[in-house]
């Protein structure tokens, strides 16, 4: 993405704050065991902002003089060797367009006098509590030189609202990379299908799936896949993935590639062998039929939670026909007693993170879909075994999941992935 995008970004940022100064840290290397940490990912708003990709860096914009500071990491020729290249304070300047930049071990002496006289601090204050001492540490050693005429800041402001809204509506370059990460995870999906059968296991399946997102340029996963067989599909976030794959069952995947830092999210549900058996397509076609519904019903000017309740409606009525739930479906719905079969939300916002950021309601009312917001459609029904349900439904888990963007002539699905039974048989039998 070019990185006067980000420019861009900053100077709407300033523009909304009005007045004082923010600091934006980014996330901190994680310890993993012994002298090792987690592969480093950057905190997601401190990359919305400056595309800066390194550890150890705080970002502090200056709205009236339209300045953007970056502290990071000198150059350091041993530590390079040893670790990897470092952008250093003039790559910071020079290819990520800070005004200034300065060492990170600065930072803490440099902190008070960037706070000094400022009416107010944005932060994202509550991710990183360390962070936030030393943060308010500043602040106070500012207010005992009142006295001689040093003002502190008034007011700490959470910059999320802000940062958030904008992250909520995704511009035409996030969407390219979007539906690229899209494509991509789509073809992982489809490798999985090709060369699932019984025998194997579930972390072979995860191998072929990740093998895609790795081989076609995404950083990895975007979450922890869930290849999920049998029994397993019943669990929502089943990540241990060691299983070996039972002829007769069904196998649901839940995974996505992360690319450029923006997320896809698709998850299907498919026989095993290649063939559903008469209980699986009859639960399966329910929840495809709630996910058609659900997705006609995303278009802009709708609420957040009407694609929700066409879902809940299709399902309940559903598992009444096929006699899982008994009653009148109104009834059924009003008690909340279709939640033992489906119990989360249709879905939720998607983008730099997998679970992304923006209010679902405003003013607590459910907030009404935008062009440019990207959304997951996701209903599922998941039967564990009990003594009031025929064995014969026991243990079928199914969730289908695609990405949509709202847009003003209505619903883009932007993955690509088999559905209908009659189609996951066929593309499956196809083979290599």
């Amino acid at each position: 993405m070019d990185i006067k995008v980000f420019k861009r970004r900053r100077r709407g940022v300033m523009q909304l704050m009005g007045e004082g100064i923010a600091i934006i840290p980014t996330s901190p290397e994680q310890h993993r065991s012994g002298d090792q940490t987690f592969k480093f990912r950057t905190d997601s708003d401190f990359y919305y902002l400056t595309r800066f990709p390194e550890p150890e860096s705080i970002a502090v914009l200056m709205p009236e003089q339209e300045k953007f500071i970056l502290f990071c990491r000198e150059r350091d020729a041993e530590k390079e060797t040893w670790n990897g290249r470092r952008e250093g304070i003039d790559g910071a300047i020079d290819n990520y367009h800070a005004d200034e930049a300065f060492p990170i071990d600065k930072f803490d002496d440099m902190l008070p006098g960037l706070l000094e006289n400022q009416p107010k601090v944005f932060c994202n204050m509550g991710r990183y509590p360390h962070f936030d001492e030393k943060l308010i540490e500043a602040v106070t050693s500012l207010k005992s030189r009142k006295r001689a005429g040093v003002s502190a800041p008034a007011e700490l402001v959470d910059i999320g609202p802000i940062l958030h809204e904008l992250r909520l509506i995704k511009r035409s370059e996030e969407l390219r990379i979007m539906r690229r990460a899209a494509k991509i995870t789509s073809r992982a999906h489809h490798r999985a299908m090709k060369v699932c059968k019984p025998g194997m296991f579930e972390y072979q399946i995860q191998a072929e799936v990740e093998h895609e997102f790795l081989h076609s340029g995404c950083m990895g996963p975007a979450y922890h896949s869930i290849v999920a067989g049998g029994e397993n599909a019943c669990i929502l976030h089943y990540i241990e993935n060691t299983n070996e794959l039972k002829d007769g069952e069904l196998l649901l995947i839940d995974a996505g590639g992360e690319l450029d830092h923006y997320a896809s999210d698709i998850t299907r549900t498919f026989p095993i062998n290649g063939k559903f058996s008469g209980e699986q397509k009859a639960v399966y076609d329910i929840v495809l039929a709630a996910q058609l519904a659900a997705i006609e019903e995303s278009k802009a000017g709708k609420q957040w939670n009407e694609p929700h309740d066409i879902s809940v409606k299709i399902i309940t009525e559903g598992l009444v026909d096929i006699g899982l739930l008994k009653g009148n479906p109104d009834d059924l719905i009003e008690n909340q007693d279709y939640k033992r079969f489906y119990m989360h939300r249709i879905g939720h916002w998607l983008g730099m993170d997998v679970h992304d950021v923006g209010d679902y309601k405003v003013d607590n009312i459910w907030r009404l879909l935008e062009p440019g917001m990207v959304m997951t459609i996701e209903p599922g029904i998941y039967i564990n075994p009990a003594k009031d349900i025929d064995s014969k439904w026991h243990n079928i888990g199914i969730r289908i999941e695609d990405n949509v963007l709202i847009t003003k002539n209505g619903p883009e699905i932007i993955t690509d992935v088999v559905k209908t039974t009659d189609d996951i048989e066929h593309f499956m039998a196809q083979g290599d």
